[in-house]
C-alpha cells in the first residue's frame, strides 16, 4: 500500500503532462491487445504457407485446396476463394486486391504506435521544460527556495522518464507487428507464386 502511494506521489511530481503519458500509455496498451487478437484470427501462419507451397510444387493441388478449406486466417481466405472460382475471369486482380485490402487491415492502428513513439519523448521534454521553468522562477523566492527547486528538477525528471518509457513501449508493439506484418506479407507472395504452377483448367 505504502508503494502505491508513493507512486502516486510520484506521478502527480510530474505535473500535467503525466496525465496525457498515461493517456498514451493505456492507448498504446490497447492497440497492442487488439493487434494481437486480430492477428491471431488473419494470420494463417507461416507452417501454412510452407505446407500450401509444398503441394501445389508437387502438383497436389487437392490437398492444397483442402488445407486452404480447412485453415484461417486472411490468406486462407483468398485461397479458397481461388480454388471455389469465386475470383471472376481475372484471377491476378482479384488477388492483387484482396491482398491490399487484407494488408491495409494488418496496418490498420500501427500507425498510431509510430506516432506516440515520437509524442512520448516529446511530450516528457514538455514536461522537463515546464518543471524546469518552475524551478528557477523560484530564485525571487527568499524563503523555501531549495526546496522548490528541487521540486521542479524532480518535476521535469519523471515526466522525461515517463515519456521515455512510453515511447519505448510503443516502439517494441508496434516492431513486434511490423516484423509480423513483413512475414506474413512474405507468407502470400510464396502461396500466390505457387498459384502460377497450377494449369489453367483447375482455375478456372
Amino acid at each position: 500500500m505504502e508503494a502505491i502511494t508513493s507512486g502516486f506521489l510520484l506521478f502527480r511530481q510530474g505535473g500535467i503532462v503525466m496525465y496525457i503519458l498515461l493517456l498514451c500509455s493505456l492507448f498504446v496498451v490497447y492497440i497492442g491487445m487488439e493487434r494481437a487478437i486480430f492477428y491471431t484470427h488473419m494470420d494463417a501462419g507461416a507452417a501454412f504457407a510452407q505446407r500450401f507451397y509444398t503441394y501445389m510444387k508437387l502438383g497436389q493441388y487437392d490437398k492444397a485446396r483442402t488445407l486452404a478449406d480447412e485453415s484461417q486466417g486472411g490468406l486462407a481466405y483468398i485461397l479458397r476463394d481461388v480454388f471455389a472460382g469465386r475470383t471472376g475471369r481475372d484471377v491476378r486482380a482479384y488477388i492483387e486486391l484482396q491482398s491490399g485490402i487484407l494488408m491495409a487491415k494488418l496496418r490498420s492502428r500501427l500507425y498510431y504506435l509510430s506516432v506516440i513513439v515520437t509524442l512520448g519523448p516529446i511530450l516528457g521534454l514538455l514536461g522537463t521544460i515546464s518543471g524546469m521553468i518552475r524551478a528557477f522562477s523560484i530564485f525571487n523566492v527568499q524563503t523555501g527556495q531549495s526546496a522548490a527547486i528541487t521540486g521542479g528538477v524532480g518535476e521535469a525528471l519523471i515526466a522525461t522518464a515517463f515519456g521515455l518509457c512510453v515511447a519505448i513501449l510503443a516502439l517494441l508493439i508496434h516492431s513486434y507487428f511490423t516484423q509480423r506484418l513483413d512475414r506474413i506479407i512474405t507468407d502470400m507472395e510464396l502461396c500466390f507464386s505457387a498459384l502460377e504452377t497450377m494449369p489453367r483448367e483447375k482455375e478456372d
